[in-house]
Formats: structure tokens, sequence, C-alpha cells
């Protein structure tokens, strides 16, 4: 059986909610504190959905479609792996927010006044406050970055029928 575009995007979208909701409810009940890069990931898979629902209703417009998932994929797994990192080698990191904040920080923080509920950050990006097989949150989420990632270069380049 072959998935058309249409349904290929739409379990890509799925996809990028369904961990953007287990990352919340994994979260509230662990209590776990989210940090900077924590929730840009969030934010990121937000987008990721947004591209790949776009790409539901605009199938005609797949490359382009595909390339912003992918993109959008890529900087999530860039946020994981720096995160995941962190957590590697807290002594060799510089925290996120203390000294001169970054773009980044800025723009969460700023999201965080928004939407508190979801970008409000509590947490620091060295902490690994919940492990699962071994791998932290932020190893988890570079996981399901690539496998997204894959998957938008896998559509990328599928012949059309």
């Amino acid at each position: 059986m072959r998935l058309s575009t249409r349904s290929v995007f739409a379990l890509l979208a799925a996809a990028a909610l369904g961990l953007l909701a287990s990352g919340l409810i994994i979260g509230e009940v662990m209590r776990l504190q989210p940090c900077h890069l924590c929730n840009l990931q969030r934010l990121i898979y937000m987008v990721l959905a947004f591209f790949a629902l776009c790409g539901v209703l605009f199938p005609g417009w797949r490359q382009f479609w595909c390339v912003l998932v992918g993109m959008s994929a890529g900087g999530g797994l860039i946020a994981a792996l720096q995160q995941s990192w962190m957590q590697y080698a807290p002594q060799q990191a510089i925290e996120c927010g203390f000294g001169d904040p970054t773009l980044t920080e800025r723009l969460i923080n700023w999201l965080g006044v928004q939407w508190p509920a979801m970008f409000m950050v509590t947490g620091f990006c060295t902490n690994k406050e919940w492990i699962f097989l071994g791998l932290s949150l932020a190893n988890w989420s570079g996981l399901c970055f690539l496998l997204l990632l894959g998957g938008a270069v896998w559509l990328l380049f599928r012949r059309e029928r």
C-alpha cells in the first residue's frame, strides 16, 4: 500500500503534535522543570506540525513543505543535541539563562510571558531529571527529530505516481 503525499504529511504532523503532547504530559506527571532548550524544542515541534499541515492542505507544493519540515526537524535535532551535550558534560557547558541572553533565550522568555503554561522556563538545561532506557528526554527528542527529518527527506525524494 502506497501512502499519498497528504497522508505522509498528516502522519508527520500527528507525530510532531503527539510528541509535543507526550512531552507535556511527562513533564506534568513527573514534575519536570523545562529549560530554554526544552521549550525551544516544544516550539519547533509546533512549527514542524504547522508546516506538515500546510503540506496536507497544499500537497502540490510537496517539495517546499518537505524542505521546511526538514529544516524544522534539523533545527530541533540541533537543539536536542546541544541539550544532550550540556547534560553529558555540565561542567563544560555554559548554562542557559546566565550572562547576556541569546536570541533563543529572549524568544523563549517572551513566549513564556505570552503563554506561561507552555513556555515558562523553570529549569536548567544541564539537569537530567528523567531517564528512560538510559536516555534523557533530550536524547529521546533528538531521536524523534531525526526520525521526522528522515520522513521529510524520504517524502522529498519519493517519486510521485
